[in-house]
């Protein structure tokens, strides 16, 4: 029996199970790695932060993405944005040299067993470990509007579901969302010659501002500090302080978390979507429907009406939203004794621990107890040496027995079909 499985092998697995590894833990890690950045980003896109602040987390600090791009003879530079393909080769570099063998089958299934937890891969190979890391990125929780489903996957997609989007060309095709991945693909779109429009329901398009130098005057960066999540004060203390965000009021931090670093596009972007796409501010999908093959939408705009438009294709990037619900791959046992909050996402303990003892959370999941920072790549350095100490400490505890009280600091209450819900 491993000391713990780790389920996902983006940027918070591999850290995670680096930390493990050097913390000399009996690990496994299951998952294709850096599979969101390889499968899931249609080639030209670009990462939104900052090199410095893209770095997947080993305790050495000896693979961050500086030392991949210098040894590779690219360049990894403030300002600079660093191409999908560049750093998913990076993720697999740091998988090859940081991280124990990373098992590339894909786990079907996580159930409690005798001492601790069984997971399933999918050739039916069953596997046990004493703790598990569930690291399964954002793919499980994509959002799509409720008005567009039931149209079936020829009509309708969501933003992360395309590889490439060459089927797209000389097709009409409409982008819902308002934010950096509705906005970069409507470029990439359009470059192509894909007859394109947006809607978004904000009655403007924000846009971040070109980065100032890291080096600057000590007023200027007193003023408004460099973070891994932008500049300024308010930034800073999502991202170098997620322990302290994690202390504030439940309701305040399920607030922010789901508010703070709102839709907008990198200035890089911008030139590309303004001389390029047709942008219909203040619209909302309000039904759609197929007709002779195409798909109708209604949308209703800021000032009541309700124009009409026939698309070939509509791709919602209309991001994702971590809830327990969507953990789909947790045993319904498990999965209805987590606590979570009044938006059903799941709660945790300041070392990333569930309710249900030796089940630890990371990534998005987690964004309601430690804030912003961990739908970022960024929080993977926060995340991964708490964990593993986490899982250090339930090692000790010993054999997983049955769920225990929600973590410190969060009360909850169980629903007539048992699930656990915070207050």
């Amino acid at each position: 029996m491993y000391d713990l499985l780790v389920v996902g092998a983006g940027p918070y697995g591999l850290s995670i199970a680096s930390h493990a590894a050097d913390a000399g833990l009996d690990v496994r890690v299951f998952g294709r790695p850096m599979a969101s950045w390889r499968d899931h980003m249609p080639r030209g896109m670009f990462l939104k932060s900052e090199p410095w602040a893209s770095n997947l987390s080993d305790p050495r600090r000896r693979y961050g993405l500086a030392a991949y791009c210098e040894r590779n003879g690219m360049r990894a530079r403030h300002g600079e944005p660093i191409s999908v393909e560049t750093f998913a080769s990076y993720g697999l570099w740091f998988a090859q040299y940081a991280v124990p063998v990373v098992d590339e089958r894909m786990v079907t299934s996580v159930g409690a067993c005798p001492g601790g937890f069984e997971v399933v891969t999918d050739d039916g190979q069953a596997i046990r470990g004493r703790t598990v890391a569930l690291a399964v990125g954002v793919i499980p929780f994509v959002e799509i509007p409720a008005a567009l489903h039931g149209l079936g996957t020829e009509h309708v997609s969501h933003s992360s579901h395309h590889r490439d989007l060459d089927r797209f060309r000389d097709r009409d095709v409409t982008v819902i969302g308002g934010g950096q991945a509705a906005l970069e693909t409507a470029a990439l779109l359009a470059e192509q010659g894909t007859r394109v429009r947006m809607l978004a329901r904000a009655h403007q398009l924000n846009w971040n501002s070109v980065p100032p130098a890291l080096e600057r005057p000590w007023w200027e960066s007193a003023r408004a500090p460099h973070s891994g999540l932008g500049c300024g004060w308010r930034n800073w203390f999502y991202a170098q302080a997620p322990g302290g965000f994690r202390r504030l009021p439940a309701a305040t931090r399920a607030r922010v978390s789901a508010s703070a670093l709102g839709p907008a596009g990198a200035w890089w972007v911008r030139d590309r979507v303004e001389s390029r796409v047709e942008v219909l501010l203040g619209h909302e999908v309000a039904t759609a429907s197929l007709s002779s093959g195409r798909v109708r939408l209604a949308a209703v705009d800021g000032s009541g009406g309700r124009p009409d438009f026939e698309t070939d294709h509509v791709i919602a990037a209309t991001g994702f939203r971590a809830t327990s619900a969507r953990l789909g791959l947790l045993a319904p046992d498990v999965r209805g004794s987590l606590a979570v909050n009044a938006a059903d996402e799941p709660c945790v303990s300041t070392a990333f621990e569930s309710s249900y003892p030796g089940l630890f959370l990371a990534g998005l999941v987690t964004a309601a107890s430690f804030g912003p920072a961990m739908r970022f790549v960024h929080g993977a350095s926060f995340t991964a040496g708490r964990l593993v100490g986490g899982v250090r400490r339930s090692l000790r505890r010993g054999p997983v027995g049955s769920a225990v009280p929600a973590p410190v600091g969060e009360r909850v209450r169980r629903t007539p079909k048992g699930a656990v819900v915070g207050r």
